[in-house]
C-alpha cells in the first residue's frame, strides 16, 4: 500500500507488545524501586496476559486509518506557515502561565476564531482538550455540585468529575429519561450533565436538543464536549441542533483533530459564558497553574479554525470518504457505523483486536486499536477514520486489505 496523507500517532494497538520487557520484569529486578517495581512488573504481565499491552511506535509509511486529522489540516502549509511566523514573533513558548505574562495576542487571535467558527461568544484557550475538561468540571463542582456523565463519556469528562469533589452519576448512554431522574432526585442545589456530540468509539451522536430541554427544566449546565464534531460538522453539533446561543450549554473543544494543531478550549455564550471564562481565569487550576499554550500551536489553530469556517467543502469531501468506508466494511464486520468521521468494527477479545491490528500493520494499515477499559461497553473494537484529505482509490485499496482481513478475524474469533 501507498503511504497515507502523513505520519500516524502512536498508540495504535499493533501487535499488542508491551513496553515493558517481562524478560527483566520479574522481583529480582525491581532493585531499588522495591515493591512498587514488583507492582509494576506485576502489572504488565496481567495486561500482556489480558491482550491489553500497548506501545509507542512509530507508525511512518503506514496508511492512515487511525489518526484524528479529520479535515487534512495537520500537514496543511498554511498551517505550518502561520505556527513558523507565530514563533519568529512569539518564540517558541508562552514562557508562562496565562495569569503571569504567558497571554499573548495569538491566544486572543485564537479564542477568537474559534468564537467565529462555533458561532459562540466567549472562548477560554488550554494547553489541551483533555486540561480543558479537567479545568472545566472541577471549578464547576464541589459539595453542592451534582456531576451527571453519560456512561460513555471520554476518560478526560470522568477525571473532571472525581477532581471536582462532586457527588457523580453515571446516565444511560443517550438516555435523556435517565439524566431527567437523576437530576430531578438530587439534592444539590447545582447541577452539570457532561456529555460528547459525538462519541469517540462508537461514533454516535448525543440528543443535544433534548437534553438542552432536560437540563433547562432541572436547572443544570450542559457540558457538551465536541472534540469529534467541530469543524467534522462544520460548526459542530451544539450549532446544528441550535443551541449556540443557549447560554446553559457549554463547549469543550480539542484543537488536535480537525483543526490540525494542539490545545482545547472552553466556549460559551451570553452573560453567563462571560461570566463562566472569568470564573475559569481564576479558579480553573489547568488554566492558571499551567504555562500558555505555545504560540506556534495557538497560531495554526486559529489559522485551522479560519480555514474550518471558510472551505464548507472539507465536511463534504470527509463524508463521502467516510460513507466510502462504511460501504466497503459494513458487509464484512459488524459495523458501528458513526455519524461522522469514525466507524468501529466489533472484535471478539482484547487479544483477537491486537492480532487484526497488528496483521494490518504488517500489511501497511495503521487502524486503531480499542481495548478494555478504553472501550465503554467491554468490547474490543478496530476503528477507522475517514479524513477528508483521503485519495477515494488508495482509500478503496486500503478497505479492500482491511475487509480481507476482518473477515477473517470474524470467522476465528466471533464478536462479542
Amino acid at each position: 500500500m501507498s503511504a497515507g496523507a502523513g505520519p500516524v500517532g502512536a498508540g495504535l494497538g499493533g501487535s499488542g507488545s508491551s513496553a515493558v520487557d517481562p524478560a527483566g520484569a520479574g522481583p529480582a529486578a525491581a532493585g531499588p524501586a522495591g515493591a512498587m517495581g514488583r507492582w509494576i512488573a506485576d502489572r504488565a504481565r496481567v495486561r500482556a496476559a489480558r491482550g491489553g499491552s500497548r506501545a509507542t511506535r512509530v507508525a511512518a509509511g503506514l496508511y492512515d486509518l487511525a489518526s484524528n486529522d479529520y479535515l487534512g489540516l495537520a500537514r496543511d502549509p498554511r498551517l505550518a506557515a502561520a505556527a513558523a511566523a507565530a514563533e519568529a514573533e512569539f518564540g517558541t513558548s508562552a514562557a508562562a502561565s496565562r495569569v503571569v505574562v504567558g497571554t499573548l495576542a495569538v491566544h486572543e487571535e485564537l479564542e477568537a476564531a474559534l468564537c467565529r467558527l462555533t458561532r459562540r461568544e466567549h472562548a477560554l484557550a488550554f494547553s489541551s482538550g483533555y486540561a480543558a475538561n479537567l479545568g472545566l468540571l472541577a471549578s464547576l463542582g464541589g459539595p453542592g455540585t451534582l456531576m451527571v456523565l453519560d456512561e460513555h463519556a471520554h476518560a478526560s469528562l470522568i477525571d473532571g468529575a472525581r477532581l471536582s469533589r462532586s457527588g457523580t452519576r453515571t446516565a444511560a448512554h443517550n438516555s435523556c429519561d435517565d439524566v431527567a431522574r437523576l437530576l430531578a432526585g438530587r439534592r444539590e442545589p447545582r447541577a452539570v450533565v457532561a456529555v460528547e456530540s459525538v462519541y469517540s468509539v462508537l461514533g454516535d451522536a448525543a440528543p443535544l436538543a433534548r437534553l438542552a430541554e432536560v437540563c433547562a427544566e432541572h436547572d443544570a449546565v450542559l457540558v457538551v464536549d465536541e472534540a469529534h464534531s467541530i469543524g467534522v460538522h462544520g460548526a459542530g453539533s451544539v450549532h446544528a441542533a441550535g443551541l449556540a446561543g443557549d447560554p446553559r450549554v457549554v463547549v469543550t473543544a480539542t484543537l488536535s483533530k480537525a483543526l490540525g494543531s494542539q490545545g482545547g478550549a472552553v466556549l460559551g455564550a451570553g452573560d453567563f459564558g462571560a461570566a463562566l471564562r472569568d470564573h475559569l481565569v481564576n479558579t480553573a487550576r489547568t488554566f492558571v497553574f499551567d504555562t500558555g499554550l505555545a504560540p506556534g500551536a495557538a497560531a495554526a489553530a486559529a489559522e485551522a479554525a479560519r480555514i474550518a469556517a471558510a472551505d464548507g467543502s472539507l465536511p463534504d469531501r470527509l463524508a463521502a470518504r467516510s460513507r466510502q468506508i462504511v460501504a466497503a466494511l459494513a458487509p464484512v464486520a459488524e459495523l458501528d457505523v458513526g455519524c461522522g468521521a469514525v466507524h468501529s468494527a466489533r472484535i471478539g477479545s482484547a487479544a483477537a483486536a491486537a492480532d487484526a491490528a497488528g496483521q494490518l500493520r504488517r500489511l501497511g494499515i495503521a487502524a486503531g486499536c480499542f481495548r478494555p477499559p478504553s472501550v465503554p461497553d467491554g468490547v474490543s473494537r478496530l476503528r477507522f477514520t475517514a479524513r477528508a484529505a483521503q485519495d477515494r482509490h488508495e482509500l478503496g485499496r486500503a478497505l479492500a486489505v482491511v475487509a480481507d482481513v476482518l473477515t477473517t478475524i470474524d470467522r476465528q474469533e466471533p464478536a462479542a
